[in-house]
């Protein structure tokens, strides 16, 4: 009874909560954490129902509401749906969680057109659809933007040009949308993750994984909380005077 009266009493208890990418890694963790505070949470997800469905049944167990909506991202007519499923439930959206992605690393000779299209539809393309669904919804003011960028953006390593430069591109559409959509009340700001461990970055880690753990100043690889609970604070009332700003979190190796 103890956590259910505390996660009415959070600011963020009742808020409408759409994260992409919401069925896996950091984008659950996401979803998880909005959940245990209250918020009524979409999971935008485009393959993997069961995985989706595994994040509700934790959001339900919290206490809070849930719904998944499938589609891609990097199809227009796909964000507009998702949104439109949201909004049906819900009747708008206060937070928009942008986390959906594809992370994939080639040789700058082997990155081709059809590679290049992948990476930046879904990474850039999509979180412009996305936002440009949602934008009649969102509450104003007060509503929140909360965009994925990478660290790699600022500081990339061999074999990551598309992919890094797909992610200095949504740090930059953060900071102009932020410029735009401030006399709105609506602030825009991203989450620039290290690496983190989930599914996606098995490969990474059993590669260079006591390599990031030697140059991490914390001393450990980072978790998908560590980036949710930054999520939470950028959602909440508290960050209210915070917009246009991309945070780096990757335990001090920038």
């Amino acid at each position: 009874m103890g956590s259910i009266n505390a996660s009415a009493a959070h600011p963020l208890s009742g808020k409408v909560v759409l994260v992409t990418g919401g069925s896996r890694g950091i984008g659950a963790a996401i979803a998880r954490r909005f959940g245990a505070v209250g918020s009524h949470v979409a999971i935008g997800y485009r393959s993997g129902n069961a995985a989706a469905e595994e994040v509700l049944r934790d959001i339900a167990a919290a206490g809070s509401q849930g719904v998944a909506v499938a589609g891609d991202v990097a199809k227009p007519e796909d964000a507009k749906a998702m949104v439109a499923k949201v909004v049906a439930r819900f009747g708008r959206i206060d937070v928009l969680v942008n986390c959906a992605g594809i992370s994939e690393y080639r040789p700058f000779e082997a990155s081709d057109p059809a590679f290049f299209h992948a990476i930046f539809d879904t990474n850039v393309l999509g979180i412009i659809a996305v936002i440009q669904a949602a934008l009649p919804h969102l509450s104003a003011p007060g509503g929140r933007i909360i965009n994925f960028s990478s660290a790699l953006a600022t500081r990339p390593i061999p074999k990551t040009s598309i992919y890094a430069a797909s992610k200095a591109a949504v740090a930059a559409l953060s900071h102009a949308l932020a410029k735009e959509f401030g006399p709105r009340g609506i602030t825009v700001n991203t989450i620039a993750p290290g690496v983190i461990e989930t599914d996606m970055t098995t490969d990474i880690l059993a590669e260079r994984g006591a390599g990031i753990l030697a140059m991490t100043p914390l001393g450990r690889i980072g978790q998908p909380d560590d980036i949710s609970g930054v999520a939470l604070f950028l959602a909440s009332p508290d960050a209210g005077w915070l917009t246009g700003r991309t945070l780096i979190v990757d335990g001090g190796v920038s």
